[in-house]
């Protein structure tokens, strides 16, 4: 079994039986056994002291990716913990390959997102008013507050009024496709489209004077969304509809993924309440738009990005000689 060890592993073997006293084998014969050079178990010995040193600085710096790995309660994946180390007071700089290397080493495994096999359609409620697909998966081709994602997803909780039978939260998200800022979320108990139409008065109240004259909201063919209230509720808001073929996910594609991290990062128990579920989706929400670091949008939070994209001046002052940098420091990123 040992003959098949690292290297490393050998020297170690050899040094402790040398240090027995009834050892009979002097180094190289230990080392012929072993498979290993002499010289090569004595450059081991010598460097012993150089390997205390970095096992101790992958431990230092294996504590800062626990630490972003961890925070806020959302556990997060390489490039997030590279983002989220960048947003550090004072900021740290380390190589992403460093990052999975340590992790590797001290068995801190990234989560991975699992697809969703079956997503019902309800066909009740259903209209005629559906909308030409507009948007074509154009998603970032026309800069913020012009292109507008909205859809609704089911969250289950157990009910402790009806015996323990299974309900669900229902969350209406509208979101920038430029940006990927969530710009209103509202959570219900019901499936009557007034959340969906609250959603879009969110969108108004927060956000109008930002929106453009040709600002399209695309969405599926769900019966929220072909409703008379909702087509008369974008009409008298002046704002432009477009819809997705129906079954055809991939064609509203970043709001699937923004439901998917979200029910992925949400700790979640059987025992939630709808109170519950929302008070953790609206702290998600607000972690999501301004601690949640993207790699294609900068390294930058949504809400960080679109201050990125207005003003010119990109936040991340800590790629620079000022930064602490540990490993590689990657050049900054431009939009």
């Amino acid at each position: 079994m040992y003959m098949n060890a690292a290297p490393s592993v050998k020297y170690e073997i050899i040094r402790v039986t040398i240090s027995r006293d009834n050892n009979l084998l002097n180094i190289s014969e230990l080392c012929k056994l072993a498979g290993v050079s002499r010289s090569g178990y004595y450059n081991w010995v010598a460097c012993e002291k150089k390997r205390k040193e970095l096992e101790e600085q992958d431990r230092a710096d294996f504590e800062l990716i626990l630490l972003a790995f961890q925070y806020r309660g959302y556990d997060k994946g390489v490039r997030g913990i590279h983002m989220r180390l960048l947003h550090q007071k004072p900021p740290v700089v380390m190589n992403p390959k460093k990052i999975r290397r340590l992790m590797a080493k001290y068995n801190l495994r990234c989560p991975i997102r699992k697809p969703n096999p079956y997503r019902r359609i309800s066909k009740a409620m259903q209209t005629n008013n559906v909308a030409p697909n507009v948007l074509n998966r154009q998603f970032k081709a026309f800069g913020p507050r012009t292109v507008l994602l909205t859809d609704i997803t089911y969250i289950p909780r157990y009910s402790h009024h009806a015996g323990g039978s299974l309900k669900y939260t229902y969350v209406s998200v509208i979101m920038d496709a430029f940006t990927k800022q969530v710009l209103a979320c509202v959570c219900s108990t019901s499936l009557e489209v007034d959340f969906v139409l609250d959603t879009v008065k969110q969108l108004i109240n927060n956000h109008g004077g930002e929106l453009r004259t040709d600002t399209l909201i695309h969405s599926d063919q769900g019966c929220h969304y072909t409703s008379t209230k909702f087509v008369e509720i974008l009409g008298n808001y002046e704002l432009r509809r477009s819809m997705s073929r129906r079954g055809n996910c991939w064609d509203n594609a970043p709001q699937e993924s923004l439901f998917g991290h979200m029910k992925d990062e949400i700790r979640l128990l059987n025992s939630d309440a709808h109170q519950q579920i929302q008070r953790k989706v609206l702290d998600w929400i607000d972690y999501y738009n301004n601690e949640h670091y993207q790699w294609s949008l900068a390294k930058l939070s949504p809400n960080e990005y679109y201050e990125y994209i207005k003003t010119g001046v990109y936040p991340l002052s800590c790629i620079s000689d000022e930064c602490n940098v540990r490993g590689s420091a990657p050049a900054p990123p431009g939009v």
